[in-house]
């Protein structure tokens, strides 16, 4: 979700897109302007959490109280999805994936976020030249989004595993459900074993449906806040006429990618414990 500036128009968004989209530019080497974000990003939360807890005090202050608001109000719908008997060792990861998710994603919404960065070789240097922005939304990043799906799976196989087994977790998904018994179920077997292909399928996608699913809403969010800073320029609108198009049109899709950066963090975490639930589900139960 890039941050518009007065000096962006149409005709450079696409190269300010592409630069930060599927992969992001390079600062040095493997360092990308994407890998910085997530580092402020990272560091950010780890610093007001420290800072928070550093002291622990019966009467919580402003920040102990925000921290720990955050931690109950979080394992309490954790705790609600997957069950207290996983709760414990699924809520760490969890929480993590949320709080880094929609502090990133609110970061991108920062003025200057996209748009500061390096142009074209000769010539000053002017937002409009920008293609090498220095800072870029971390989940504008699909080497960001998909390293979160892939630890996710990799815990996700870990917990149902230890909960189930290795020979428990594949009669969970190729063996038949519901409590069947007798010849029926040994009629019905081809069936179960036929859905459980389909759910490993499914299992496999599910990294790149995580991913991407996050990407492309911010990479939407993103695309729209470039394409409403500029639309005053699009229509016609000149100087001083066009720089306050440019402040007034992008406001309301602010607000509105404020929201959208909480809801897609809620809709990645929701999906991991709903992966979780369903593979650490004893038949029992």
């Amino acid at each position: 979700m890039d941050a518009f500036s007065p000096a962006i128009s149409l005709e450079f968004v696409s190269p300010l897109l592409a630069a930060g989209g599927i992969a992001a530019p390079e600062i040095s080497g493997w360092f990308t302007n994407s890998i910085l974000v997530a580092a402020f990003v990272t560091t950010a939360v780890l610093l007001f959490t420290r800072m928070a807890t550093r002291s622990m005090a019966l009467v919580p202050g402003p920040k102990q109280n925000t921290v720990e608001f955050v931690i109950e109000f979080l394992y309490g719908q954790v705790e609600g999805i997957v069950g207290k008997h996983v709760a414990p060792r699924a809520f760490p990861l969890l929480a993590t994936v949320f709080i880094f998710i929609i502090t990133a994603n609110w970061f991108g919404l920062i003025p200057g976020v996209g748009t500061i960065g390096w142009g074209e070789p000769s010539g000053p240097l002017s937002l409009k030249e920008v293609t090498t922005p220095i800072l870029r939304p971390a989940t504008a990043d699909l080497n960001m989004t998909l390293a979160l799906a892939v630890v996710f799976m990799v815990v996700w196989l870990w917990l149902s595993i230890s909960e189930l087994g290795l020979w428990g977790t594949i009669v969970h998904i190729f063996g038949p459900k519901g409590g069947l018994t007798g010849p029926l179920k040994y009629m019905l077997m081809p069936i179960f074993i036929f859905v459980g292909v389909i759910e490993v399928v499914s299992i496999v996608f599910r990294p790149m449906s995580l991913s991407l699913r996050l990407l492309g809403n911010i990479f939407a969010g993103e695309t729209l806040l470039v394409t409403m800073g500029g639309l005053g320029e699009t229509i016609g609108a000149s100087g001083w006429v066009a720089w306050l198009t440019s402040v007034i049109f992008p406001l309301p899709f602010y607000f509105m990618e404020i929201l959208v950066g909480a809801l897609q963090a809620t809709v990645f975490t929701l999906l991991c414990a709903v992966y979780i639930k369903l593979s650490t589900t004893h038949e029992e139960h």
